[in-house]
């Protein structure tokens, strides 16, 4: 496996390369995100233990919808057993993953930490389930709203470290820790293509909110437009979970027999 450099351009084909997997099995990418989101709802009911549970589960997750992906592509239909894909490969890449999965609470817990430097803990208190609860008054504030940046400016590197972490752990059994490290080298050296692809996906989702509220304006009703928010939203997950896998199949070159590698220029 080598970490490749790709042009700026290769965001858009991530995008577009997302939406074309989506379209192939539309239905089981929905249904594969919905289960995952029912499934952390779930979770998230008991208070801290359960939002530290589902958080630890993303990195498995994101696994099973690349796979799923990658099903897709290929003209296959993925089940929801997909989803529990990092857990079939033996004790050694259960535990690898399990320990992923702690490193992303105990990144999300940092942000949670640096938020509370803005507002003392409410906006990390509210999103963990203890305090007021999540609330637009709470959102309003001042304070709350520099928190909730803190925390999106901490997020920035947090993502990158675990883009294509979980693919490395699970897929081809790089150690947790060095997963992350190549993963974050990975995004720095193809920011460009990162920044195209996050811009671009900023533009689809705008576009999608914007052609909601046309039609609901047209139609005249808000409420229509509230009905048609859940079923978009679904389907952009589900197609931004599928486009990662055209990131990271586009960031390292897979050569079996090789182990991962620096930068190929």
């Amino acid at each position: 496996m080598r970490l490749q450099t790709v042009p700026a351009r290769a965001g858009l084909h991530w995008i577009k390369g997302g939406m074309r997997a989506f379209t192939r099995q539309p239905l089981a990418m929905v249904g594969l995100f919905l289960l995952f989101m029912t499934l952390v709802s779930v979770l998230s009911v008991v208070p801290l233990l359960g939002h530290g549970l589902a958080l630890a589960l993303v990195p498995a997750a994101t696994q099973g919808l690349v796979k799923a992906s990658r099903m897709a592509t290929d003209g296959q239909f993925p089940m929801p057993t997909v989803l529990a894909t990092a857990f079939t490969g033996g004790a050694h890449r259960t535990k690898a993953m399990l320990q992923l999965g702690g490193l992303y609470v105990a990144g999300m817990a940092a942000m949670l930490l640096i938020s509370a430097l803005a507002d003392g803990g409410a906006f990390a208190g509210a999103y963990i389930g203890l305090g007021e609860g999540m609330s637009m008054e709470l959102l309003e504030r001042d304070e709350v709203q520099a928190a909730t940046w803190l925390a999106l400016l901490a997020y920035v590197p947090f993502s990158a470290l675990f883009w294509h972490a979980p693919m490395l752990v699970g897929d081809h059994g790089v150690q947790p820790v060095r997963s992350l490290f190549f993963s974050l080298l990975a995004c720095w050296q193809n920011k460009g293509a990162f920044m195209l692809y996050l811009l671009g996906w900023l533009a689809v989702f705008l576009g999608g909110a914007l052609t909601v509220g046309m039609v609901a304006g047209a139609l005249g009703g808000s409420q229509l437009g509230h009905t048609l928010v859940l079923p978009m939203a679904l389907v952009f997950a589900a197609m931004f979970f599928a486009s990662i896998r055209c990131s990271f199949d586009d960031c390292f070159l897979t050569e079996p027999g090789i182990p991962l590698s620096e930068p190929n220029r």
